[in-house]
């Protein structure tokens, strides 16, 4: 059912559309035996980070689409704050994106490919760049998008951006596609959601400027690594399945591109906060 309310984000499209549609629909009935409810925003890539897990580990889920703008008392009785993604689990709530794929590596250790490495210290490595995608690369992606001066603060925003994917892409497996090599893992499904954002660059703030194949002078190797690494994300199964229509997301970021969404994420930005 559309938004009623007059709130200036709610005539956002109401549900998954294309293949996302079809996994929502595969699991809209209550989740056999795992007892696992995701509350979930179909166009929210903190969502799709914890979408992605679960049908990446085959983990039974109950899927619940929730209207940011007309909450259920069965969401808010899980979290105050009436965020998603909310987990369910056994009737107790959970929250917190990152801290909702570490959990279900806990819980679910037998379901489907691990996303954290085993060894203690790969491991801790996986945590600290993801830290990195959370507190640097998207707290940068939303301020280069929000930006509504253009010019050189514009230039500056968009720099900076790229610094911080640079930086991310040195980091990556040598050979890849992935983070730690040929598997998806944690750190993947972190900033993968934003990777296959990054076209909202080229509809609303003339493009982005990573360097196209041999273009990337002596950061090509770095840049190549991205690149492969952004191909793989995008012909994921997962990703995919978990992606609706690019025409349903653009009245969402137009409004981030105007600077006047009303997220949690937008208003933090505005502020000058890093991810609420």
């Amino acid at each position: 059912m559309p938004p009623t309310t007059s709130h200036p984000d709610a005539d956002l499209h109401p549900t998954a559309s294309g293949l996302a549609q079809a996994t929502v629909e595969a699991h809209s009935a209550a989740a056999p035996h795992a007892g696992v409810t995701l509350y979930s925003g179909w166009f929210c890539p903190f969502v799709q980070r914890v979408w992605i897990a679960l049908e990446e580990k085959r983990i039974p889920y109950q899927y619940v689409e929730v209207n940011p703008y007309d909450k259920p008392p069965s969401l808010l009785s899980l979290n105050p704050r009436g965020l998603v993604p909310t987990l369910e689990y056994d009737g107790k709530p959970l929250y917190e994106s990152n801290v909702l794929l570490q959990f279900l590596e806990d819980a679910f250790p037998d379901h489907g490919p691990r996303l954290l490495p085993e060894d203690p210290y790969d491991r801790a490595r996986s945590r600290i760049w993801a830290d990195f995608v959370t507190s640097r690369v998207i707290p940068s992606f939303h301020r280069f998008l929000q930006d509504t001066e253009g010019g050189e603060a514009l230039e500056g925003k968009r720099r900076e951006f790229l610094g911080f994917l640079k930086e991310f892409a040195a980091e990556l497996h040598h050979e890849g596609p992935f983070w730690g090599g040929e598997e998806l893992g944690f750190v993947d499904v972190v900033l993968g959601p934003w990777g296959i954002r990054l076209w909202v660059f080229d509809h609303f703030k003339g493009g982005l400027g990573i360097p196209g194949e041999g273009e990337g002078g002596e950061d090509e190797e770095v840049w190549g690594r991205f690149r492969k690494w952004l191909r793989a994300i995008e012909e994921r199964k997962s990703v995919k399945e978990t992606t609706s229509e690019q025409e349903f997301y653009l009245p969402i970021y137009q409004r981030y591109a105007d600077d006047k969404a009303q997220s949690e994420l937008a208003k933090a930005t505005r502020a000058g906060r890093g991810v609420p």
